[in-house]
């Protein structure tokens, strides 16, 4: 074919499927900004805020393992797999075990309080001097 005919094979059906694409992207954005979800604090517009802190991820990451492995979960994996770095494996370990101690004395209650406090102690202790491209790791 030459300058000006129609397009190679496969171009009419991609370009229909990018606008297909494009307009149900249009339409979820502006369904799920309409949906009032969003928490809005003091002194903010309502938009949503940046990804969370290093310390706010271990937190979140850690404790979610922490009770499932405490409620009798399976290891998914190893620690990487569990989306876990090596540090937060180790912090996981320690409240985990000091946990189980808890439960076995003192029952469900203490041992998920114990996790929730070791685990942001621990998370705001390792992630103090920032996340890898802040602070000490630059």
């Amino acid at each position: 074919m030459g300058r000006g005919e129609a397009p190679w094979p496969g171009v009419v059906a991609r370009r229909l499927l990018l606008g297909a694409l494009m307009a149900v992207t249009a339409v979820t954005a502006v369904a799920c900004g309409n949906s009032g979800d969003q928490v809005a604090g003091p002194g903010t517009s309502g938009a949503t805020t940046g990804p969370p802190s290093p310390t706010e991820a271990c937190v979140g990451a850690v404790g979610h393992w922490a009770r499932e492995l405490l409620a009798g979960g399976e290891p998914y994996g190893d620690y990487q797999s569990m989306g876990l770095s090596n540090r937060q494996y180790g912090i996981l370990r320690e409240v985990v075990a000091a946990a189980r101690d808890a439960e076995r004395n003192q029952g469900d209650r203490a041992a998920r309080e114990l996790i929730d406090r070791q685990v942001r102690e621990a998370c705001a202790e390792q992630y103090a001097g920032g996340g890898p491209t802040d602070g000490p790791w630059r």
